[in-house]
């Protein structure tokens, strides 16, 4: 049954008196300005956040889920660094010379700190051996000198040293002494000593004359410490790792370029990555970023996946990447990584992932799924006054009167189209909330009104409505023929949505539609210049099987019946005008006249119900816009589903203009009904095979007979309207 709105129906009914308060400084005392922001109707969400952070096993990897702005990555930031705080201290990780196999250096985990301290101890050892050695075995090898006595002292020096370095590392911790990672120390140690034994004699050429500085520098290099996870600065939790611009180098680390002539030793040219830096604790990446590198993005998650499955890095060149390569030799070990991995993708970014990569994606076990809306109520409508609250102490902004947090929600409520939701993309109430503060702020008020967020509303669909206003201009102007008064046969106005990405709008478009007799059926002219989208195919097609099947007694129908959207030049896509089509050619068919100052859209299924479509706002919005520029007089207006009626939060003035009767919005459910509206004639029952006479589908019915014996006689016919 069909039915007008009022305008009680026609958005949210929330008051200011409903927030209970003058004004959001009111809830400051009961905020924790100190404690991160608030999961507002994200609380599955943080459950999902909390127990992933709680499973440090292979494969337990988080998946983080939801659109740009939802909060997806700071509050789940906020939660990685507070439980990684939690947590033990991360190891540092250095690399030594390996004596016996120099290509494969020598990875020790150390307490964090540790391994600044171990790097200081050994270039001092290096300095010290420099100046200590060559007194004790003369000034150069050909002196022939019995060096002896002095090789036992260098011993004993080199003894000594050595139990001072395992002392400093054990000096806060006895239990580490028997750790594996020390007693491979301790094995390094020894192997130094040995090899510092078997080389005495380039401590002998350091002083003199003829010495050669770089074969000295180059032997010596061998005894420094690579350090290549400093774990110093942040003693006290695990690695909380946000990796912003991700890169092959920047997560899994490489080779530091060096000229032919370098001394520096090739372990020592090894850099970790943050997949290293990471290790004891979590690395945060977005799946976009990695996509998003069309030179190595499919290297990286194939590197990540091999991470992922063997717990081991293994430090290697980029393929293809530019500068000068490591020799041949050198093969560094894969280095064990212990790293909670964090990736935040869109829905499509990650489905996409599942079909490409789907080894790589069942490593990630726990989803966390940001909900791109919650459940509107009291409790939801003050969370949300109390988010405002926060944000305007954070930026010092002048604080929200009762009756622009109604305008806030509405606003939050109309991004998603839904009275009985909310949209949690709240970066887009943070900006609007920023840009009403400028104009209260302006006009050296105090508090933010309901005409200051207004104001901003407006100002923003001033910057943003250039495509608008012009399409809007050349319907006024007659460019685009659009008709809003009077009746016609076979032309109705169908509404558009207009998404461009940065904003959207609705416009009337004109569909006309014209019959004979023929076999071809229903003919959509835009489809067959290949104009239209599968979607708007699709309801072309219901709208074929719904002709046949209403008129079952005339079937095969005896029509050529041509449809178009009129002075429409970029394509059709979207099923939301099979209702206006239907009309136009029912219209056609029976004769009647289509008020033109109602605008239709809906889409039908194969049983003539009417189903809910989107962007109904902008849709009524738009045709308002036409209307009121063009005049309004009370018989314009829009019929949509009955099932978009949960969808409408219109705009105070169409609100305002249906209240006064200048404007009119019907609602149904059945395209019988809408036909109804539109012509001021019943649509008709069927009787016994036939439809009553003096109704739409009667005289519809009544030209498809003579259609009928016109196309076998081939004799033109003159269609007739039941009014007539």
């Amino acid at each position: 049954m069909s039915y007008q709105l009022n305008a009680k129906q026609l958005n949210i009914n929330l008051q200011a008196k409903d927030f209970n308060l003058k004004d959001s400084s009111e809830l400051i005392k009961s905020i924790d300005l100190t404690a991160p922001r608030p999961w507002v109707g994200q609380a599955e969400a943080k459950k999902a956040t909390e127990f992933g952070l709680s499973v440090f096993k292979n494969g337990f990897n988080v998946l983080v889920l939801g659109e740009s702005g939802s909060g997806r990555q700071s509050l789940v930031w906020d939660v990685v660094q507070k439980t990684m705080q939690a947590r033990d201290a991360a190891p540092d990780l250095v690399l030594l010379y390996r004596f016996d196999a120099p290509e494969k250096p020598l990875p020790i985990y150390l307490k964090a700190g540790q391994g600044k301290q171990l790097r200081a101890a050994m270039d001092s050892f290096i300095r010290f051996m420099l100046k200590e050695f060559p007194p004790l075995l003369g000034e150069s090898v050909a002196e022939k000198k019995d060096t002896g006595a002095a090789k036992i002292e260098i011993e004993k020096i080199i003894d000594a040293q050595c139990i001072n370095l395992v002392e400093m590392l054990i000096a806060d911790d006895a239990e580490q002494a028997h750790s594996p990672e020390l007693k491979k120390f301790a094995r390094y140690l020894s192997a130094l000593k040995q090899d510092a034994m078997e080389n005495i004699e380039i401590f002998q050429q350091a002083t003199a004359a003829n010495s050669d500085e770089g074969l000295i520098e180059s032997f010596l290099g061998r005894y420094r410490v690579n350090l290549m996870v400093d774990n110093g600065l942040n003693p006290q939790g695990a690695p909380a790792i946000y990796d912003e611009d991700p890169t092959f180098n920047s997560l899994f680390g490489g080779f530091e370029s060096a000229d032919s002539g370098s001394n520096t030793a090739d372990f020592m040219r090894l850099r970790a990555g943050n997949v290293l830096r990471a290790h004891g604790g979590t690395l945060l990446l977005h799946l976009r970023d990695i996509n998003a590198d069309q030179q190595s993005g499919s290297q990286i998650l194939e590197k990540l996946h091999r991470f992922l499955r063997n717990g081991t890095l293994q430090i290697e060149e980029q393929s293809g990447a530019p500068g000068q390569s490591m020799s041949s030799h050198f093969a560094p070990e894969a280095l064990a990584a212990d790293v909670k991995l964090i990736l935040i993708a869109t829905r499509e970014e990650y489905y996409a992932l599942q079909a490409e990569l789907p080894e790589f994606a069942r490593y990630f076990q726990i989803k966390v799924d940001f909900v791109e809306s919650m459940p509107a109520s009291n409790d939801a409508y003050q969370q949300i006054a109390g988010l405002i609250a926060r944000w305007c102490e954070q930026y010092q902004l002048p604080h929200v009167a009762s009756d622009a947090l109604v305008s806030f929600v509405r606003f939050m409520q109309r991004h998603i189209d839904d009275q009985t939701r909310i949209s949690t993309q709240f970066s887009l109430l943070e900006r609007l909330l920023l840009e009403s503060a400028v104009i209260t702020q302006a006009r050296g008020a105090k508090l933010i009104q309901a005409a200051d967020v207004k104001a901003a509303m407006d100002a923003r669909y001033a910057r943003h409505n250039c495509p608008e206003r012009q399409l809007r201009e050349s319907i006024v102007d007659g460019e685009v023929m659009i008709n809003i008064t009077g009746a016609e046969v076979g032309q109705i106005n169908g509404l558009t949505h207009i998404d461009l990405g940065d904003m959207s709008f609705g416009s009337p478009v004109r569909i006309s539609a014209r019959c004979f007799a023929g076999d071809e059926g229903v003919i959509n002219i835009d489809r067959e210049v290949a104009m239209t989208g599968p979607n708007h195919d699709k309801g072309l097609m219901i709208l074929r099987s719904w002709l046949s099947a209403t008129f079952t007694k005339l079937t095969p129908l005896s029509l050529t019946a041509s449809l178009v959207f009129e002075q429409e030049y970029h394509g059709v896509e979207g099923d939301s005008a099979s209702c206006a089509e239907l009309y136009s050619l029912l219209s056609a068919l029976s004769g009647v006249a289509i008020k033109q100052g109602i605008a239709v859209t809906g889409a039908m299924n194969q049983h003539g119900e009417v189903m809910a479509i989107g962007g109904v706002n902008e849709k009524i919005e738009g045709y308002f816009r036409i209307c009121q520029n063009m005049g309004l007089d009370g018989t314009q207006g829009v019929i949509i589903p009955s099932r978009n009626l949960a969808h409408l939060l219109l705009d105070d003035e169409v609100v305002s203009a249906v209240e006064k009767g200048l404007f009119n919005i019907f609602a149904v459910s059945n395209v019988a009904e809408g036909m109804a509206l539109l012509t001021g004639i019943p649509a008709g029952q069927l009787q016994d095979g036939d439809y009553d006479k003096g109704t739409v589908l009667g005289a519809a019915q009544q030209h498809l007979e003579a259609f009928r014996l016109s196309y076998q006689q081939n004799q033109p016919i003159q269609l007739v309207s039941p009014t007539h």
